[in-house]
């Protein structure tokens, strides 16, 4: 029996939880989140609480997998999920314009990201970035984007990180000793 899929998901007050055969909707004060799962899985809801149970001991690693997302959904829907991005360099900075947010990133030009459904940017900063948002899987990928404009470089640590992210140093040249 997997021991995450096992456990039951409290739903809390104020999210209301739908399940249409394999369609799961969870609905909250933050929104409303939609997700299809295989049919490997039976989900039923039991006592103001969420059941995930497998069909069969062949799909062991789905049934853990279904409960943990869902489990995401409810808690987006009441709490919703966010990521920290710290900017590190000389000149580097992000500001907020409207629905857009500008990066300077030592770039001849600078870089726009610009906010969608679901997707809250913020700079409330000059180095630091926040995304917010209900759906966790779409959070950490705007986030991994944002990042990926100017990875983090090992030898002085300039660019895009994650708060509490751990960069790698390496050291600089060694002279030319003969």
């Amino acid at each position: 029996m997997s021991r995450i899929g096992k456990n039951p998901i409290q739903i809390p007050q104020g999210v209301e939880v739908k399940i249409d055969g394999q369609k799961v909707t969870v609905t909250g004060p933050k929104g409303t989140l939609t997700r299809e799962f295989l049919n490997t899985v039976n989900i039923k809801i039991e006592e103001s609480k969420i059941i995930v149970t497998r069909t069969s001991d062949e799909f062991k690693n789905v049934h853990g997998l279904t409960r943990t997302l869902i489990n995401n959904m409810v808690i987006g829907v009441t709490n919703g999920f966010e990521k920290v991005l710290e900017i590190n360099g000389i000149g580097y900075k992000a500001q907020k314009q409207g629905k857009k947010l500008l990066l300077s990133l030592g770039y001849s030009h600078p870089v726009e990201i610009e906010e969608f459904d679901g997707i809250t940017l913020e700079a409330p900063a000059a180095n630091s970035i926040i995304v917010k948002g209900i759906d966790k899987e779409v959070v950490g990928q705007v986030a991994a984007n944002i990042r990926e404009k100017r990875a983090p470089e090992p030898y002085k640590g300039k660019g895009i990180k994650y708060a509490g992210e751990k960069i790698k140093r390496k050291e600089g040249k060694a002279g030319g000793k003969k």
